[in-house]
């Protein structure tokens, strides 16, 4: 797997350099958003069940959830097999999420492999269990593993974000903003880098 892989703030300097060296839309706001956060985060299997918590709830009732689910020691795949989908649920998740973090327990993902696979590989082993779409299995892609040229199209905060950086009549759509990134490769985390950093700053802007 010779894919690039961002370890650091460098890293992430070097890819929006070029970014902003052929997309003129970026050249206009990188400066005031530099530095880019970095955003690395830990892999493997609790970060997985912390982003299905994340599910279509807020950032509180996530953290309040994986809380529960730490204080209990159930963040590993062993300890989630070993309690029932009821047991579960007493800790405050969804019927569909208990079954979904099941899923994931018994699904026996090697996580240290995922360093070594294509990125698609990773994207096709981590949405083969059920509860992990595309946008899940992207952003623990850019994030958990660094990869350097993977996109979330499915956001919502980047497509917004989009739309307001090339003044689209409307947010775009998971297709058209997925097209529209295949300009951005070979440093397509760097790019959602910057359209989230954009985003942040205009919704802060305006006390959203």
């Amino acid at each position: 797997m010779s894919e690039r892989i961002i370890r650091t703030a460098d890293d992430v300097a070097e890819g929006a350099a070029w970014l902003v060296q052929m997309e003129p839309r970026f050249a206009a706001h990188v400066p005031r958003l530099s530095p880019l956060p970095l955003r690395l985060k830990p892999d493997g299997f609790g970060p997985l069940v912390y982003a299905i918590m994340g599910q279509q709830v807020s950032v509180a009732s996530a953290n309040a959830v994986w809380n529960k689910l730490e204080a209990a020691g159930l963040t590993t795949a062993p300890a989630i097999a070993a309690v029932s989908q009821d047991d579960l649920r007493a800790y405050g998740l969804s019927r569909q999420k208990a079954r979904y973090v099941h899923a994931l327990a018994d699904a026996g993902i090697d996580y240290g492999a995922l360093h070594d696979m294509s990125t698609q590989a990773v994207l096709k082993t981590l949405t083969a269990v059920p509860g992990i779409g595309a946008w899940t299995a992207e952003v623990y892609a850019m994030f958990s593993l660094g990869r350097a040229d993977v996109f979330a199209p499915g956001d919502l905060a980047l497509q917004e974000g989009a739309r307001m950086i090339f003044d689209l009549p409307e947010r775009p759509k998971d297709k058209q903003l997925r097209d529209m990134a295949k300009a951005w490769a070979p440093w397509r985390s760097v790019a959602a880098r910057i359209i989230w950093a954009y985003y942040g700053a205009e919704k802060k802007r305006d006390g959203i």
